[in-house]
């Protein structure tokens, strides 16, 4: 195993890895194109400040959806409001949550939202009134005026946003180079170099916060892992990195992954992937004994352990030879299900990027991974990347 100080990164300007391999995750990238300026941190303590004080403006409650009383204040359907049991002051739904609550009554929010505010006040006061589940939980927030963030099931297992930003900043600080877990750095196309060095702004930061969710990506990208040689010889060199995410409002589940990955893009797209792994924790009565328990401690436990069980593991796979002749290498992926036609391409792609036909296990999965990248769908892509992983599993 390699491990570089920063200040002899610094003096080589990054590090070379070989992005040919392993898996592409879009992810990030997804996430860094949809995000306007607003939403984006430029460190933990900034971001978990925003997302713990809208936390503590708010209020949950547990009430009869019957009680609730729907207002058409005029005939735009943004400024309808609510009159809640038990609130001083009538609340105004978001878009999120007024969806959710067209959802629970079983009315379609588009059409709602097209309809003159007065009609839309009827349809949904009628939805509230017929609602055979009675109770709705509440998520109120006073930012100037009070507004209703989210409406969820009774047994709504609320994990909050500023939760899960703390479980982070207890293994990575700020996220800025304070330990050894940040923002990625950025991979320089024109000499394949990962530079772990670059400023935070808005266009590079992977610290994101809207008012329904959070998502973080962090990576270790000063300390890079060697596992195995290229073919030219040079060190095939890998980081470690995590994304998590949660939406307190119920957008989506809480969730983590982890992998080790070759390099991050300006566009945050990651970049040679391997070993990714991902838990998910629905947001049911028990979610926060579950973070607590289960997602917290796995993380970490992924920032503290050591990187020996995946080096071990690619090595193992190099070294496992899986096929020596081409009736071989023919048989050892038509067994696994690959057609004729993706068992030539596997066996020429690995020819051309290695420079010999498969033999190893470790080959044949790169050369899985490769044809992966080419499906233009991605139900295909996953499915391939999958069987690739599996491979790599059973050596392990």
């Amino acid at each position: 195993m390699l491990q570089v100080q920063d200040s002899a990164a610094r003096g080589q300007g990054g590090f070379k890895v070989d992005i040919s391999r392993g898996e592409r995750i879009g992810r990030v990238s997804s996430e860094w194109f949809s995000r306007p300026d607003d939403e984006r941190y430029l460190s933990l303590s900034s971001l978990y400040a925003a997302v713990r004080a809208r936390s503590e403006r708010a209020v949950t409650r547990t009430v009869q959806s019957s009680a609730i009383r729907v207002e058409a204040q005029s005939n735009d359907v943004s400024r309808m409001t609510l009159a809640l049991p038990g609130g001083a002051a009538p609340v105004t739904p978001t878009h999120w949550s007024f969806g959710q609550l067209a959802s629970l009554v079983g009315a379609p929010a588009g059409y709602l939202r097209d309809l003159p505010a007065p009609l839309a006040a009827i349809n949904l006061q009628h939805g509230l009134l017929s609602h055979r589940a009675e109770q709705v939980k509440t998520l109120e927030t006073e930012d100037g005026r009070t507004e209703l963030r989210a409406v969820n099931g009774p047994d709504y297992g609320r994990i909050w946003d500023h939760e899960l930003v703390a479980a982070v900043m207890k293994i990575a600080g700020d996220g800025v180079g304070d330990t050894r877990w940040k923002v990625p750095g950025t991979l320089d196309w024109s000499t394949m170099m990962h530079n772990p060095f670059v400023d935070i702004t808005k266009d590079t930061t992977t610290l994101y916060a809207s008012d329904r969710d959070v998502f973080l990506f962090l990576v270790d990208d000063t300390h890079p892992i060697e596992a195995g040689r290229l073919p030219n010889g040079d060190p095939d060199l890998y980081f470690r990195g995590f994304y998590c995410w949660n939406s307190e409002v119920g957008a989506k589940t809480l969730g983590m992954a982890t992998f080790f990955l070759r390099a991050v893009c300006m566009n945050r797209n990651i970049w040679g992937a391997e070993g990714f792994e991902e838990i998910s924790i629905r947001h049911s009565k028990f979610a926060a004994s579950r973070f607590a328990h289960e997602a917290a401690p796995a993380l970490s436990r992924f920032a503290d352990s050591s990187p020996g069980t995946f080096v071990a593991g690619i090595r193992a796979a190099r070294e496992q030879v899986a096929a020596r002749t081409d009736e071989d290498r023919e048989t050892f992926l038509r067994k696994r299900g690959f057609s004729k036609v993706e068992t030539a391409k596997i066996i020429a792609t690995v020819l051309g990027e290695e420079g010999h036909p498969p033999a190893s296990v470790f080959d044949f999965v790169q050369g899985i991974t490769a044809l992966a990248r080419a499906r233009p769908h991605q139900d295909g892509r996953l499915e391939l990347e999958a069987r690739g992983a599996k491979l790599l599993a059973d050596v392990r």
